[in-house]
């Protein structure tokens, strides 16, 4: 392991994970799978382990831990082979309580936030519609304010644990005529009349709840606004660094964790009378593509050391995710193929691999919208500021 980023203290951390991970999830992940519900009790057993407060305020419950903790939950996350399971996690940890904890006020902290931490609240971020995809400043959705209350009308979908949730960031137009300069982020309870959520079926990420969502004559109060009224545009810019991040780690990850498994079934797989690793064109394939994904991983690694000591790395965290995912899919892909029809069988891990694999390049911005915001920062010279 690394030695220039993770200290003694961290692989203690990676082991007590792995055998949590083995012990209290991997049993029930099939069924999870199948089922598209993970049971509501392994969320509280995360929150006593500690893992949703890694990053977190200890006057929340949190630990206040580096950045290269959390490095470790989502590797570690990845290689249970659920991508659903890990993306429900990481969106709640990642996408909601960083909202929660970076514009939320003292009281829904100690609310949503602590509640977060130890399990006993699921959040989920509402940012896509159905009519927008990447175009975040495209939404419809609007939050009126009346008296003192906001009225929610509209949809989102492709919201990860937008179905079993307890509460909801939702991204809505407060100024519609302001465009992107228009946009608050609203937090809004689940018991709150007017919600109603539809799950969507998904080709991979099986086990997460992925739902499209309807917000009608919703009313919540002023005071469940996050940080200032209309910034949220520029909130959900700011935080889409660490999210990009964020999922090209889990892109080298999986794909780390598929070329270990098809090294493993090379060296067992015997044909013409010896075992596949010995031929060189394989062998060949192999050097290549662990070359492209150690690569990923250490980039990957600078730039969340970047993060870690406050930089805004918004061009390296879009790099991040653009590479790592187009390299994970393609690994994936080959490592399939390693497995000759044994990669094609749902009770080999390359099937799910490949499925959760393909949404990288998809999900947390295209990487069509990525290439055009790095030629942004390239070529027309755009910088890119923290809004807090």
């Amino acid at each position: 392991m690394n030695s220039m980023y993770f200290t003694e203290e961290h692989q203690l951390f990676r082991k007590s994970l792995q055998d949590f991970l083995k012990k209290e999830v991997v049993p029930h992940i099939d069924a999870w799978e199948q089922t598209g519900v993970i049971d509501r009790f392994i969320w509280k057993k995360f929150g006593e382990m500690g893992f949703f407060g890694i990053n977190y305020p200890e006057a929340y419950g949190g630990l206040n831990l580096d950045l290269f903790y959390t490095v470790i939950l989502l590797e570690e996350l990845q290689k249970i082979n659920s991508g659903g399971f890990a993306a429900a996690i990481w969106a709640h940890v990642y996408l909601a309580m960083t909202h929660l904890n970076a514009e939320g006020s003292e009281s829904i902290k100690q609310k949503y936030l602590t509640a977060s931490i130890t399990g006993d609240k699921i959040g989920c971020l509402c940012i896509t519609e159905p009519f927008g995809g990447s175009d975040v400043a495209g939404m419809r959705t609007t939050a009126v304010k009346k008296g003192d209350h906001y009225i929610i009308n509209g949809s989102k979908t492709f919201i990860t644990n937008g179905v079993y949730s307890d509460y909801l960031l939702v991204a809505a137009k407060t100024a519609p005529e302001l465009g992107n300069k228009g946009i608050s982020i609203l937090l809004v309870d689940r018991e709150t009349p007017g919600i109603s959520a539809t799950k969507l079926d998904k080709l991979g990420w099986r086990a997460s709840d992925t739902g499209e969502i309807a917000f009608d004559e919703v009313k919540i109060p002023l005071s469940n606004l996050l940080g200032e009224e209309n910034k949220g545009f520029p909130y959900i810019m700011q935080h889409f660094a660490s999210e990009r991040l964020i999922m090209g780690i889990n892109a080298h990850a999986r794909a780390e964790y598929a070329l270990e498994y098809a090294l493993q079934y090379m060296s067992e797989r015997k044909a013409f009378g010896k075992s596949i690793n010995k031929f060189q064109a394989l062998r060949h394939t192999i050097s290549d593509l662990y070359t492209e994904m150690e690569i990923c991983k250490e980039f990957n690694y600078s730039v969340a050391y970047r993060l870690n000591k406050g930089e805004y790395a918004v061009k390296h965290a879009t790099m991040s995710k653009l590479k790592s995912t187009k390299m994970a899919d393609e690994v994936i892909y080959q490592c399939l193929q390693f497995l000759g029809g044994y990669g094609y069988m749902e009770e080999y891990p390359m099937a799910r691999l490949l499925r959760d694999s393909r949404l990288g390049p998809i999900g947390g911005g295209t990487s069509e919208i990525l290439r055009e915001i790095l030629a942004k920062i390239i070529i027309d010279k755009k910088e890119y500021k923290p809004s807090t």
